[in-house]
């Protein structure tokens, strides 16, 4: 392990990744430059349960070069709860997939009850805000999920370290709850807000609008963590 770090890609150092005790050259990857793939794994290192849990199976590995092969020893890994590691021992997909699996609730609500707002007010149909009420309310049950899951993420991908995306996803997300709040607490206090529409139904309406582009927001900064844009 200890002869491994040195190919991490850096100061034009090769780089070698281990999965399985095989050590592979993917320095020609082009999603291996500079040693890091995807923003989050770094080069040098034993990825075997990275790559057991990655979308895509080893089988890419094939196409690079082995290079020699991993002696058996013990293994630098980043210090966890012995409770965590086991967890993450028995069942490896929650390394990846919490998240991400929680993540679109929260998306596709706060798109729905803006949409389904502005079918109402073309409409005047009252089933329409109705169902914009209702995913409004959902809404505050998946977005504390989702940021629960995502400081679990953060945790393990990052070990917590500050990282720009994850900072704004952080803050933005916790002003889509507020906002998400507030206006679910003011429709419920003010049935009829939206009619007429003037004077606090408007800024009503506002808020509403503006959990369209905060999910888009924060779900541009969640896609540049997994599909980090490659500066040329």
């Amino acid at each position: 392990m200890k002869e491994l770090l040195r190919y991490n890609g850096k100061d034009s150092n090769p780089v070698y990744v281990a999965y399985r005790g095989r050590i592979f050259d993917v320095t020609q990857s082009p999603v291996w430059k500079g040693g890091v793939h995807m923003g989050r794994h770094d080069a040098g290192a034993d990825l075997t349960d990275e790559i057991e849990v990655a979308p895509h199976g080893p089988d890419f590995l094939e196409r690079y070069p082995e290079v020699g092969m991993l002696k058996e020893g013990p293994v630098a890994k980043e210090d966890k709860p012995a409770i965590l590691s086991g967890l993450l021992t028995r069942y490896p997909m929650l390394k990846r997939h919490p998240h991400p699996m929680t993540v679109h609730f929260p998306i596709v609500f706060m798109f729905s009850a803006t949409v389904f707002t502005l079918i109402y007010l073309a409409t005047r149909i009252a089933a329409f805000e109705t169902t914009a009420l209702n995913c409004l309310g959902a809404g505050l049950v998946f977005i504390p999920v989702a940021i629960v899951t995502g400081y679990f993420t953060w945790y393990l991908n990052y070990m917590a370290r500050p990282v720009r995306a994850v900072t704004m996803k952080k803050w933005l997300s916790l002003v889509l709850l507020c906002v998400d709040l507030v206006v679910f607490v003011w429709r419920m206090a003010v049935p009829d807000i939206l009619h007429p529409l003037r004077g606090e139904g408007f800024c009503y309406l506002i808020l509403v609008l503006s959990l369209l582009p905060l999910v888009v927001i924060i779900g541009s900064y969640g896609a540049n963590l997994t599909f980090p844009v490659k500066k040329e």
